[in-house]
């Protein structure tokens, strides 16, 4: 036995990070032939796998790196490579490298052909459910989307709520604006400046969470009866959203990787009078996927052209993979065309309810339409996140934040893929908390939410993201609880119940 000195190869935020490890190799194994040097660059990834040390998923280290590390030459790790992929162990993507393919194939939504015409919204009765199953005593919520639980900065926040009362007071107890607090406004405003977009303070307008931004923002721009264009998947909560405004919807296909498919959309636009669009152009909820800012450009030239109004969900932006953050719609529009909504919710706490708003020249309405609703956010919560953010602990947070959901995210796939079936598809997020599992052709989703609920576990069945009939056999779960051992536990126990949940041949 030889003892070899390799480096595990994490992809954090696609960056290659090296930590020495001692293994041992066999080399005296009949199918190692010394002078093949590609041979045994196989045999080192293929130890680092058995070893944990790369997990489905994971970028493996560039060929100059790996050569580097292994005393070997570039054509010799080229050559590994090459066989790995071709032997369908790794997979090669254009500009970004090698990664280790997953066992499961990934979830990809079927492009199916846009409907005859939009429809109105009927799935409050099945979002009722889910909400209720989530909330059970006793049962895991892994159909909650709550990436805080991953990291929560509950210490910090409470030294922010301690000076915040000891420099407010009793003015923490007020109404306070209907716009929200300056303070707080003004430390949003700087995290703008720093993506590059210049904000009005006037414009910016704080509401009790994202999704009241996102009520506020549609009656801005649209009236009972008109179309709206959602993502499909979309996440349910504008699903309903879109239900109770009485407005039609549309849905656009959303790729796994890149967002909007947009020659669907331009379809759509020629077809019907879409009035808005409520899009998550940084991290879709539920495939994860992400937008690129040339794509984003592509986006906003196209409704410019239909003079359709983009109200962006921008609430995950900031838990993003990569190596920076994808700038906001808002950055490349003009004044007016996009309105982008966005909270702490799954940044800091959601239990704080404070979002906020770009209305832009939809400012003065939109204050009307805030001010009927809720009249101001709260106050005491307002005067905790100012402090909180002025003094960096949000920043230190959110990388925090993003390390801790990479690595859970890295340990649910892994664990989806040694005890869910083969057949299982899913999704390899690049931000966020869920992954998006269709569980195949002839699968209930909704049994298995069912099922699920029975053995005390909450997940979100595939049906309740899309307006229409769709995603019947998928399920989301989430990630965003802290690791241990009883989730690996939980998965276990999904993965036994997909089974039960196969359609019978009288099901519809």
């Amino acid at each position: 036995m030889a003892s070899l000195t390799i480096y595990s190869v994490y992809a954090r935020y696609k960056k290659c990070v090296f930590e020495p490890i001692q293994i041992e190799r066999a080399m005296s194994q009949p199918s190692l032939k010394p002078d093949y040097l590609y041979q045994q660059v196989i045999t080192v990834i293929r130890e680092m796998v058995e070893q944990g040390l790369l997990n489905p998923g994971d970028k493996l280290p560039s060929l100059r790196a790996m050569a580097g590390r292994l005393r070997v030459s570039i054509p010799s790790v080229q050559q590994a490579y090459q066989q790995l992929e071709m032997s369908g162990q790794v997979v090669a993507r254009e500009k970004s490298g090698y990664f280790l393919q997953s066992g499961h194939p990934t979830a990809t939504p079927k492009r199916s052909k846009l409907p005859a015409k939009p429809v109105m919204v009927n799935k409050q009765q099945l979002i009722e459910q889910v909400y209720e199953g989530i909330h059970l005593p006793d049962v895991a919520p892994l159909g909650l989307a709550n990436p805080v639980a991953a990291a929560s900065p509950q210490q910090a926040l409470a030294r922010s709520m301690r000076q915040a009362m000891r420099q407010a007071q009793e003015r923490m107890l007020d109404y306070g604006a209907i716009d929200g607090l300056m303070m707080l406004k003004t430390q949003i405003v700087q995290q703008y400046l720093a993506l590059g977009l210049t904000v009005n303070s006037d414009d910016l307008i704080i509401t009790n969470g994202a999704q009241e931004a996102i009520a506020i923002a549609l009656q801005c721009v649209t009236q009972p009866g008109d179309i709206v264009a959602i993502e499909s998947p979309c996440y349910f909560g504008i699903v309903e959203l879109v239900e109770n405004l009485g407005l039609k919807a549309i849905e656009i296909p959303v790729c796994p990787d890149d967002g909007l498919w947009l020659d669907d959309l331009s379809a759509a636009l020629a077809r019907h009078p879409i009035k808005a669009c409520v899009f998550s152009t940084s991290i879709n909820n539920p495939l994860g996927s992400q937008m690129p800012e040339s794509r984003m450009q592509q986006l906003l030239q196209l409704l410019r052209a239909h003079d359709v109004t983009l109200i962006e969900d921008d609430v995950y932006g900031d838990l993003y993979f990569g190596e920076q953050r994808i700038r906001p719609a808002q950055c490349f529009a003009q004044p007016g065309e996009v309105l982008t909504c966005s909270s702490f919710s799954k940044t800091v706490a959601p239990g704080y309810r404070v979002g906020w708003m770009l209305a832009g020249p939809y400012s003065a309405r939109a204050k009307r339409f805030k001010r009927a609703l809720s009249c101001s956010a709260p106050m005491m919560n307002q005067w905790a996140l100012a402090d909180f953010m002025a003094s960096g602990e949000f920043q230190r947070h959110l990388r925090q934040l993003r390390k801790r959901l990479y690595d859970n995210k890295q340990k649910m796939r892994l664990a989806v893929q040694k005890y869910f079936p083969d057949h299982v598809r899913v999704s390899d997020p690049k931000g966020g908390c869920v992954l998006w599992l269709d569980l195949g052709e002839g699968y209930d989703g909704g049994l298995f939410f069912q099922l699920a609920l029975q053995a005390g576990i909450s997940v979100a069945p595939g049906a309740i993201f899309s307006a229409y009939e769709r995603y019947r056999s998928c399920v989301r779960i989430s990630y965003g609880l802290p690791w241990c051992e009883h989730m690996e536990g939980y998965v276990r126990t999904l993965g036994t119940l997909v089974a039960q949940a196969k359609k019978q041949p009288h099901m519809r």
